[in-house]
């Protein structure tokens, strides 16, 4: 297999799906729904709808009921960032290797492209009843969705990033952070996947752990990368953590053990995907490609 070109077929793949499910640019609101497009055309890994789709197709599942599902993923991700990218947060001018949603579209379109994502992420998911109106699985995929998003997960994650800027931060609360800001989407990601494709509890609880650790892997190498990369290499500003005086995973435990955990934490997820006695060399590889990633 050549995992490059199997990356940038399941990518297009993704993005077709994605596309589909865009709003038209239309109306007296047309703006935000043009800051809304804007912000998830900008490309970027689709690593979330990705690992929903290949673990919904290790499990046994075949229809399309996923990808309304696949692509809600992706607009809650992005309108994470373009709150990110806001003033009031980290106040980067560039995503992606071009300017920011906010940047272009004024502060308050931008703050209003996010909300706009997340409420039509939710609006997108449910469009699966009309494919399958008997299906069960798809009311439960979407409270794993919603809790993973909101102050059990990803907001709970952000809340304590915002308010550690500039404070000393302890590595039970970094762990939380990373935990709940990064991992949560990845984890509902990858349980939706599973729940859809009508894996077990005991199935559904192993891949939380595998997306949990994958979260970490990819959030820790994120932290490297910010003090190892370059602008033209990761499509945004280099430093930004140490400019807004965050504290990181690298300024805990060091450069050298940070990428030795990352390279750690990897294995154990691995392992755990091997525990579930499904084939798949993509999700393998696709897994293994966040040790080494430079953007």
């Amino acid at each position: 297999m050549n995992f490059k070109e199997e990356l940038q077929k399941r990518v297009n793949e993704i993005e077709e799906i994605i596309s589909t499910y865009l709003p038209a640019e239309e109306g007296f609101q047309k703006t935000v729904i043009q800051a809304m497009n804007y912000s998830i055309l900008a490309g970027g890994k689709r690593l979330r709808p990705m690992f929903m789709q290949e673990t919904y197709r290790l499990l046994g599942g075949s229809s399309k009921v996923v990808e309304p599902f696949m692509a809600a993923m992706e607009m809650i991700h992005t309108y994470s960032l373009v709150h990110d990218d806001l003033p009031a947060m980290d106040n980067d001018e560039y995503r992606r290797g071009r300017k920011t949603t906010h940047v272009v579209y004024g502060e308050a379109m931008g703050i209003l492209a996010g909300d706009a994502l997340l409420n039509y992420a939710f609006e997108t998911a449910t469009r699966a009843f009309e494919m399958e109106p008997s299906n069960a699985r798809i009311g439960k995929a979407l409270r794993i969705l919603a809790v993973k998003a909101g102050i059990y997960g990803m907001i709970g994650g952000q809340t304590v990033d915002v308010e550690a800027v500039g404070q000393p931060l302890t590595r039970e609360k970094l762990d939380f952070i990373y935990e709940l800001k990064t991992g949560a989407l990845i984890e509902a990601a990858m349980m939706t996947g599973a729940v859809l494709a009508g894996a077990s509890d005991e199935q559904v609880k192993t891949v939380e752990q595998i997306a949990s650790d994958v979260g970490l892997a990819f959030q820790i190498q994120d932290d490297i990368l910010d003090v190892t990369s370059t602008m033209e290499e990761l499509g945004k500003p280099i430093g930004s953590d140490e400019k807004n005086e965050k504290t990181t995973y690298v300024t805990i435990k060091g450069l050298d053990q940070a990428k030795a955990d990352v390279e750690r934490i990897s294995k154990r997820a691995m392992d755990a995907l091997h525990s579930l006695n499904r084939e798949d060399a993509y999700l393998s590889a696709l897994m293994e490609s966040l040790i080494n990633r430079k953007k």
